[in-house]
């Protein structure tokens, strides 16, 4: 069985309210193909909605997170063909995914790779990952985000050098330029990132919903427009039975049980 006839994600459930995705093309070193993306896609969708699942662990495995976009799809495409996939609606359920995405990464991020990595709310790096956006030499740029998140991410000057060059960063370097979360050794990187998730998992999920939603508005919002959306937020998790819980197993001095209510 050759690479391209087996499925191109992976789920499972490593931990209680835990999925996991893992890219599966490592033959082509995860290139994003157009059935990945979509399938992808539709697993997001999938566990968005599903309320057993907390937290969304993505990775693609032990050796390459993702190497880019599939280039073979796209060396004899025409302008009409890119923007008619409309990668935006591709994408966006893994961009307005409601629930914390981790994602796990070693070695390459490159490209769409990078881009799909911004994606996620905590990145844990190994210290031999990589980070680039090369695109510009193959003669295009990036077009899922790279352009808009990295500057977010890392601030202009930083986003400007790894665009205009193509080369790519270090792992430390993407932590101290604030793209990564964490770093660990390379045999650490996916038992660590379970560990993140399997924690994240077992906190309320109504308030890790509302920290996700007013921390990614709120970069965008001004000072004020934030605290408008922190103070709403905070007041609205006072209705839930897991603040109560929460608060009760404070003062009673012990673990608490969230149920998501």
């Amino acid at each position: 069985m050759t690479d391209i006839d087996e499925d191109p994600v992976l789920l499972d459930y490593p931990e209680a309210g835990v999925a996991r995705l893992t890219l599966n093309r490592p033959r082509v070193n995860n290139a994003l193909s157009l059935k990945l993306q979509a399938l992808l896609s539709e697993y997001f969708v999938a566990l968005a909605d599903n309320p057993d699942i907390r937290c969304i662990l993505l990775t693609g495995g032990d050796t390459v997170f993702a190497a880019g976009g599939d280039i073979s799809s796209m060396a004899d495409t025409g302008p009409i063909d890119i923007y008619q996939r409309h990668t935006e609606r591709v994408w966006g359920p893994i961009q307005h995914c409601p629930k914390p995405v981790i994602a796990a990464i070693c070695g390459y991020a490159y490209g769409g790779g990078c881009e799909l990595a911004m994606h996620a709310d905590i990145l844990i790096a190994g210290e031999s990952a990589q980070f680039c956006q090369p695109e510009i030499r193959i003669g295009i740029m990036p077009g899922i985000g790279g352009t808009q998140r990295l500057v977010r991410a890392i601030g202009k000057a930083k986003a400007m050098q790894m665009a205009l060059t193509g080369k790519p960063i270090s792992a430390h370097d993407a932590w101290v330029g604030g793209l990564v979360s964490e770093i660990v050794p390379d045999d650490q990187v996916q038992s660590h990132a379970l560990s993140q998730a399997k924690l994240i998992a077992k906190m309320p999920p109504l308030a890790a919903e509302q920290i996700k939603e007013v921390i990614l508005l709120g970069m965008d919002a001004s000072l004020e427009a934030g605290l408008a959306l922190e103070r709403k937020a905070n007041a609205l998790l006072f209705a839930s039975r897991d603040q109560k819980e929460g608060m009760n197993a404070f003062i009673e001095k012990r673990k608490p049980t969230f149920t998501g209510d």
